[in-house]
């Protein structure tokens, strides 16, 4: 490290980096800019004018800024839509959380015949589209009368085989004394699950659930085919309404509107992965990477 100016130097041993992690830091930077840079031209976008939007020159931040894209946004029922968004993204994810983390316990710790095999078709199923079981799901759930319910967007969501293998994981590595004390103690499979296994994988718990909350939050296909009434639309399939449509003379104009409402569904997502992320990053190194 003797070639670089000192003033590098200090700068890397103040972060304890060498000359060699400066290219991989250098190329994290760029990465981590590339996906923050949409991020935030949609919540510039959301705070400009309509005429503002497409001009020549590039506008990262606004010179002049006004609300109206989100008063309009209000205009419509997304109050009702953010309502139906969360009690299906929280009640699914729970039940997620919870249903993967009995599976993941059972295919680490408890042995029975066909453990593997269950376990290899569990991510076997991973490499099945999602068009080739959603269209027989969707006929069953009309049969069923379940149509534009809150069953049917939580119930065909709640099993998830990335929720059972951070848990498996997790529970690979679990400590074999623990158990034995707790059988000493008495202690049945269900006791020793809810009261030792699953207080102590707090990690992987938290991990799953930003994850899962994410792609339950966020989901779109699914609540799109099921729900018939405008009152159970959920947020994602509600702002799905404020797309510009191309060609008209209300493209321009909608852009702006249509920022504001995406930066209002990004919110929940993006303030449950910064109080927890802490423990995700912990969660997935301890369980989905561990071997």
């Amino acid at each position: 490290m003797n070639f670089l100016p000192n003033r590098l130097r200090n700068w890397l041993d103040e972060r304890r980096m060498t000359a060699i992690d400066l290219p991989i830091w250098l190329i994290g930077m760029a990465v981590a800019f590339a996906w923050f840079a949409p991020f935030v031209w949609m919540v510039s976008t959301s705070l400009k004018y309509p005429s503002d939007v497409m001009t020549q020159d590039i506008e990262w931040l606004p010179h002049r800024v006004t609300l109206n894209n989100y008063i309009k946004v209000f205009d419509y029922p997304i109050v009702r839509w953010g309502l139906n968004s969360i009690i299906q993204a929280v009640t699914s994810t729970a039940l997620s959380v919870l249903f993967g983390a009995m599976a993941g316990y059972a295919l680490a710790r408890l042995r029975f015949p066909g453990r593997d095999a269950l376990f290899a078709i569990f991510l076997a199923s991973l490499m099945i589209p999602t068009e080739v079981s959603i269209i027989p799901m969707l006929l069953g759930v009309i049969k069923l009368g379940w149509a534009s319910s809150y069953q049917a967007l939580i119930l065909p969501t709640i099993g998830n085989v990335f929720s059972v293998y951070i848990f498996r994981q997790f529970f690979l590595s679990f400590p074999k004394e623990i158990e034995e004390a707790a059988r000493v103690d008495g202690a049945g499979p269900l006791r020793l699950f809810f009261l030792i296994a699953l207080p102590l994988a707090r990690a992987p718990a938290i991990a799953a659930t930003v994850i899962l909350f994410t792609l339950n939050w966020n989901n779109f296909l699914w609540p799109l085919l099921v729900t018939f009434d405008e009152s159970m639309k959920t947020l994602p399939v509600g702002i799905a309404a404020f797309t510009p449509v191309v060609g008209t003379h209300t493209q321009l104009e909608g852009f702006s509107v249509a920022m504001a409402a995406v930066t209002i569904l990004s919110v929940p997502s993006l303030l449950l992965f910064f109080f927890l992320q802490r423990y995700f990053i912990q969660g997935i190194s301890q369980g989905s990477l561990k071997q």
